[in-house]
């Protein structure tokens, strides 16, 4: 895991100049999220096991609304 202080920006930036993002430090039992725009504002933290929760409700409904989606453009006619 990463210390405390090593922080990771997460690969998905959003458009433009890439600013558009959060940054993570983990550590054995928590998460900490900050702005990557204004690292020295609040950083949010989680258990580690309600952060891999929340990122593994976030893939389902990914996936959910990609499957959706090709429901409902294949039906279209």
């Amino acid at each position: 895991m990463l210390s405390a202080d090593t922080w990771r920006r997460s690969s998905f930036s959003g458009g433009g100049q890439g600013d558009a993002c959060v940054e993570v430090a983990a550590r054995r039992t928590r998460i900490s999220v900050r702005d990557s725009k204004a690292p020295d504002r609040a950083t949010l933290t989680f258990p580690a096991s309600a952060f891999v929760a929340f990122l593994d409700a976030l893939r389902a409904d990914s996936r959910s609304i990609g499957s959706t989606a090709g429901r409902a453009t294949s039906s279209r006619g």
